[in-house]
């Protein structure tokens, strides 16, 4: 058993569980994240 971490777009989410599918793949987690950026501080 090996542990693969991916970073996916989420447009191509299906093409990536198709494809693992069809090398036999039989588990898959994923979960949605949201990015924030912070806003820089300006000195006076």
């Amino acid at each position: 058993m090996k542990l693969v971490t991916a970073i996916v777009k989420p447009h191509r989410i299906d093409d990536v569980k198709d494809a693992l599918r069809e090398i036999g793949v039989s588990g898959l987690r994923w979960s949605s994240t949201t990015a924030t950026s912070r806003a820089s501080s300006t000195r006076s």
